[in-house]
Parts: structure tokens; sequence; C-alpha cells
């Protein structure tokens, strides 16, 4: 006597299966057997996000206005740019809440972007996008759907030293910023 089992009891068991499997076999478990970032998952047990790595950018007193300061973050294979931009703007850090800094890579295909100063934005070669970061890096136009990845910065007035902390948005390319 065979019982006939109905596609949304079949459906309600494999969805339950698979869910189960995913979460024996999950990525954090796989970080840890590979050894990737170790000392920060033993200070995040629990966490669902590692915590980023404090880099030192420069000196806010040596940064000249309008003059892009290149550096990686969070890691080598993400370019950023840091910029005194001469006024106050949003996110800004330092003695004046002038500098900001932003991952270099266009946030459609991933081309390297070009600060123009004497519009003072990021522009991608390769699709022609425009990126603002007197605005938070805000998209202005071309191929690109969203804005720029902001590197969050702190400032330390007793150094005069500028350290990046961590990244508003996902860097492109990019499942997670902290790999």
């Amino acid at each position: 006597m065979t019982e006939k089992v109905s596609r949304r009891i079949f459906l309600k068991v494999a969805g339950t299966s698979v869910a189960g499997v995913g979460a024996a076999v999950s990525p954090v478990g796989s970080a840890v057997a590979a050894g990737n970032n170790q000392a920060a998952i033993q200070t995040a047990a629990g966490a669902a996000v590692l915590p980023y790595p404090k880099i030192s950018v420069g000196k806010a007193q040596s940064m000249q206005a309008n003059t892009p300061v290149s550096f990686s973050y969070p890691d080598g294979d993400s370019p950023c740019v840091a910029i005194k931009m001469g006024q106050r703007v949003a996110g800004g850090v330092g003695p004046d809440g002038d500098i900001v800094a932003y991952s270099n890579l266009c946030t459609h295909m991933g081309c390297p972007l070009m600060y123009d100063p004497a519009t003072q934005r990021f522009k991608c070669p390769c699709h022609y996008s425009m990126f603002d970061p007197e605005k938070s890096g805000q998209m202005i136009c071309g191929q690109a759907t969203e804005d720029l990845p902001q590197i969050q910065l702190e400032y330390d007035p007793a150094s005069d030293s500028v350290r990046a902390v961590a990244v508003t948005g996902l860097i492109y390319g990019r499942q997670a910023n902290v790999l």
C-alpha cells in the first residue's frame, strides 16, 4: 500500500532538509577549518559580521586639498582613495571635517576610477559613470546603479592620524568586504 504525498508536503520536507544541510556546512565553519582570519573569528565568536582592521591612511596636515591619497582597505585587493575636499562634507573627518575615502572600483563593472580635481568627481573611464565624493559617493550618471562604497575614517587629533576603520556598502566583486 503506497501513500500519495502531495506536492506541498514534498516541498516542505525537501526545503527543511536543504536548510538543515546548509546550516551544517556554513561558510563560517569552512573559514575556521581553512584557518582564514583566525584571530578575527576567535574574537567575534557568534558574530554575524567580522571586525574590520584599522589601517593608517596618513596624517591630516600632510594631505593637500583636492589631491587623492591611494591606499588599500580592508585588504591589499581593495584599492581606495582618500581626499581632502577643502570644505566640510558628509562623513568627513579631520580638523576641518573634509577628509573622505571611497573604494576606487566602479560599482558597475569594477573598473578603476579616476578622480578629476577640476570637477571634484570620480569618473569611470570604461562606461562613464560619475560619483560625487562630497555627497557620500552618490552616483551622478552612467551605467552604475549603486553609490561608491565609503570607507569609514576616524581621526586622532593627538597624533593627527587618519585611519580606515570600516566600509559602508559592498566593494565591487565581493560577497562580503571582510573575507
